[in-house]
């Protein structure tokens, strides 16, 4: 007698749940996105030199990581002229023109008060409150401008989960091209950045 073809599930036609489920092991996770290729360098001069050479070749999205300021790397990199100066210039003189409005409105318009005889519409009088009102706002334009423009605060970066890259505040240095460039090409990027004098290369993943 043929004994009965064997079921691969219950007779009623629910669903068997996964193995893997069942022992407690997890399915494989989705691979990490790639979001750049971070080159080391071991001195300043390295690091400059291959900046120098990334702008020539017409990298855009890519940075220079450092543990101090190097001076002359804006120029090696290309870097426009930043815009705070204009920012805190319109700021101080909102402050003057706020602070001589204000004097103006409340002792010369809505309130005449006369003191001393002076003019109501008094500028050397006016002059502490002018001086005050504009160094505050430059101030302050200066601070928030700055923090606007470089995207601060920013709590996390993708370069953040490599280990090496710790060392970017003690004695190494590090320029990190973006996938995003439109000459990024994983192989012929990290082959270039080795080329340009780099000590590791490192796929940077998100």
């Amino acid at each position: 007698m043929q004994e009965p073809a064997e079921q691969n599930g219950p007779a009623d036609g629910t669903a068997v749940p996964d193995s893997s489920a069942l022992d407690g092991t997890a399915a494989p996770a989705a691979s990490a996105e790639i979001v750049g290729v971070m080159g080391e360098f071991a001195d300043v001069d390295s690091v400059v030199a291959a900046a120098r050479k990334l702008r020539n070749l017409g990298f855009t999205d890519w940075d220079v990581h450092s543990p101090f300021p190097i001076h002359g790397i804006d120029h090696a990199m290309g870097i426009r002229p930043t815009i705070l100066p204009w920012l805190v210039l319109g700021g101080g003189l909102t402050g003057l023109a706020g602070g001589l409005a204000l004097q103006w409105y409340t002792n010369a318009f809505d309130y005449r008060f006369l003191v001393s005889g002076k003019p109501f519409l008094s500028l050397p009088a006016f002059i502490p409150i002018i001086f005050e009102l504009t160094i505050l706002l430059a101030a302050l334009t200066a601070v928030f401008g700055m923090l606007a423009l470089n995207r601060l605060p920013t709590f996390y970066r993708p370069v953040f989960k490599v280990g090496r890259f710790r060392r970017v505040t003690n004695d190494r240095f590090f320029i990190v091209i973006g996938a995003s460039d439109p000459q990024f090409e994983r192989g012929k990027t990290e082959a270039l950045l080795v080329t340009l004098g780099a000590t590791a290369v490192e796929a940077v993943e998100d």
